[in-house]
């Protein structure tokens, strides 16, 4: 699992974003719209593409959203009868960040153009990918989008929906993807719902497929329901349709009810909010402690601090101010300038002057920022911090879309409780239960894989594993 160096969190996946409209709209627009409320799921490319059923406009780069499509380029994308529309913010989990890896991909087959825009990754990518080129395959890329993409286009003598089905029985992994022709929008998902995947509707009767409802909201739609794990849906002319292409086993990604997802909405029928809240008042009965304040590491800590504080009883505050200019604006090249960096990022507020301190976050995965932030509180004047984490020890990498680092990495891979305790500087150290985690999401089986290391939806071979594995 790879972290943001500055945060030391794990790195937003993607989010996919498609829209079907029965009449003609401005869906540059509304794509872009859908993609800025999914910057969060990737930050260091966008894309999208866009047809009127004759002309295919893609347009793609480096950068977010608002720094990709300026007005100039959202005008070279807007077609006066357009319909179909599909679009993409990447972290890149297979592939390098390089501009042709970006998404979405297109390629022109029998059925004619089609755009792919993938959120996850395919653990057997690159097995499936050495037997096509050995047949003949090119590919243009080196992300496993592409292997998608191609096991699509070969089927040339079925249609798009049943080559679609196809492909999914051969690419095992987690992922949720969605797929255009100059007519129809389509949106599938693993049989393990690893990453989600939710439809929406507008008053107008556009359909909406996206990561997260929030995109779904920022267009004017409404939440209709979740791709299940499995299906196979597309819209057309005809309305939505549905294909059950594999049986579901329903085990989707804990990290985004902890840590991924926005929280405002729902996903697979959880409250994104109210279940870092129960995730809070989980941690308190678990592991409580006598303290004068919780104090949330914002914004990803804030939920489940408010649980804490209201099952413990210790009141709520917010003793660390977060500069809201201080994003990913760089990466800082040395420890040094990482520390600033929190410094420039995070910074205490006098409610945690003489108190003792509850100090909530949702994951430590090197625990080097959180020593920064432990060492924050005290210089402010706290008296004691205890550190209270609402996931549990990360202690194996993700192959389903969380960039996968080295297992070393992971400081509760090679460290005790306690020596993470020591390591970070706070005065006690626990994390939630891995039972506690699953009752306080409720809903669907979850996948624990980067807590437990038993994977759902199997591994990559060992020698796959690299985020650069593709580029041979």
């Amino acid at each position: 699992m790879l972290f943001d160096p500055a945060t030391d969190k794990p790195q937003d996946e993607c989010g996919v974003f498609g829209l079907y409209s029965p009449e003609p709209n401005d869906l540059a627009w509304l794509t872009y719209l859908g993609l800025f409320a999914l910057q969060h799921r990737g930050q260091e490319a966008a894309g999208m593409c866009i047809s009127d059923g004759e002309k295919f406009h893609v347009d793609k780069d480096l950068g977010l959203v608002t720094q990709v499509f300026d007005e100039r380029r959202l005008d070279g994308l807007r077609l006066a009868n357009a319909r179909v529309s599909i679009g993409h913010v990447r972290y890149s989990t297979t592939g390098s960040n390089l501009r042709f890896n970006a998404q979405p991909l297109t390629t022109r087959t029998n059925k004619g153009i089609l755009g792919l825009a993938h959120n996850g990754n395919f653990v057997n990518a690159r097995e499936v990918r050495s037997a096509m080129l050995m047949e003949g395959a090119l590919f243009q890329t080196t992300n496993d989008s592409e292997v998608m993409l191609n096991l699509i286009a070969r089927e040339s003598h079925m249609d798009l929906v049943e080559a679609t089905a196809a492909a999914m029985r051969k690419l095992r992994g987690g992922y949720a993807c969605v797929l255009m022709s100059r007519t129809q929008l389509l949106g599938f998902r693993d049989p393990h719902g690893v990453r989600p995947l939710v439809i929406g509707q507008r008053d107008d009767g556009a359909y909406v497929l996206a990561s997260e409802p929030c995109a779904l909201y920022a267009v004017g739609a409404r939440l209709v329901r979740d791709v299940q794990p499995g299906e196979l849906v597309w819209m057309d002319r005809g309305g939505l349709h549905s294909l059950m292409v594999e049986p579901g086993r329903p085990t989707p990604c804990a990290f985004e009810w902890i840590y991924f997802a926005r929280s405002d909405g729902e996903l697979d029928g959880v409250d994104t909010h109210a279940s870092r809240i129960r995730m809070g008042e989980r941690l308190a009965r678990e592991r409580p402690v006598e303290a004068d304040i919780v104090v949330p590491v914002p914004d990803s800590g804030i939920g489940a601090a408010i649980g804490y504080a209201r099952e413990s009883g210790i009141p709520f505050d917010y003793g660390l101010y977060k500069n809201p200019y201080a994003g990913r604006t760089f990466i800082a090249p040395t420890q040094e300038a990482r520390e600033l960096k929190v410094k420039m990022k995070l910074s205490p507020t006098s409610a945690v002057r003489g108190q003792r301190v509850v100090l909530v976050d949702d994951s430590i995965v090197r625990g080097t920022t959180s020593r920064q932030i432990v060492n924050l509180l005290r210089e402010a004047g706290a008296r004691e911090v205890h550190f209270r984490v609402s996931s549990p020890p990360i202690k194996h990498p993700c192959f389903y879309g969380i960039d996968t680092a080295a297992r070393k990495e992971l400081v509760a891979s090679t460290h005790t409780g306690e020596e993470i305790r020591e390591l970070i500087g706070a005065d006690t150290l626990a994390f939630i239960s891995e039972r506690g985690l699953r009752e306080a999401v409720g809903g669907p089986g979850l996948c624990l894989a980067c807590f437990n290391g038993e994977y759902p939806a199997g591994t990559p071979l060992l020698n796959d594993v690299d985020k650069l594995a593709l580029e041979v």
